[in-house]
């Protein structure tokens, strides 16, 4: 079984054409470009939106990675950049939604409504939190990233990045208490 390719040398391979390469670079690195997208955009599409455009512009400018072996990092970084700009958008022409999500396709309609409450109450609980923290929860807790590794994408010290998924576990854990509670 040959060795996986490390980032340095997909970043390579893709520089010279190799759309296969760029498609493993994806495959590795979309969960964290989704966790830092769905940090900023608090929604789902949006975040995949976000991702795919990061993506996108990731490809269009491999050449422009200094780091080849933190391809990682810096994909993050766009995908932090393009979520920002996204929001700033989005809310020029932001309205509520019409129609609650509904999860398709539930056996159990006590089940189903039992989980669209708990995502309702989840997402709530993040969105008490800044859009960093919600990053490094995500990026931590979520992906298995770690605080080196999460500093370089959100820009912020390893330590920072300890510091924010501490404060952030705190606000989440007071948040769900009183959802709990009430």
């Amino acid at each position: 079984m040959a060795p996986e390719a490390t980032d340095a040398q997909l970043v390579a391979r893709c520089r010279a054409g190799d759309a296969a390469a760029f498609e493993a670079l994806v495959r590795r690195h979309y969960r964290a470009t989704y966790a830092v997208a769905f940090a900023v955009m608090r929604n789902q599409m949006d975040a995949e939106d976000v991702c795919q455009d990061a993506m996108i512009r990731a490809l269009e400018r491999m050449e422009e990675c200094r780091d080849p072996e933190r391809f990682g990092a810096w994909l993050g970084q766009i995908a932090r950049r393009r979520a920002f700009n996204a929001r700033d958008a989005r809310r020029v022409r932001e309205t509520d939604d019409l129609t609650p999500e509904t999860t398709a396709g539930a056996d159990d309609p006590a089940r189903a409504t039992e989980n669209e409450e708990l995502k309702a109450r989840l997402l709530a609980a993040l969105d008490s939190l800044s859009a960093v923290q919600r990053a490094v929860v995500l990026l931590h807790d979520h992906d298995g990233r770690t605080h080196r590794e999460i500093g370089e994408i959100v820009g912020c010290s390893e330590g920072m990045s300890q510091q924010h998924l501490f404060a952030a576990r705190k606000l989440l854990r007071r948040n769900l208490g009183d959802m709990r509670d009430g």
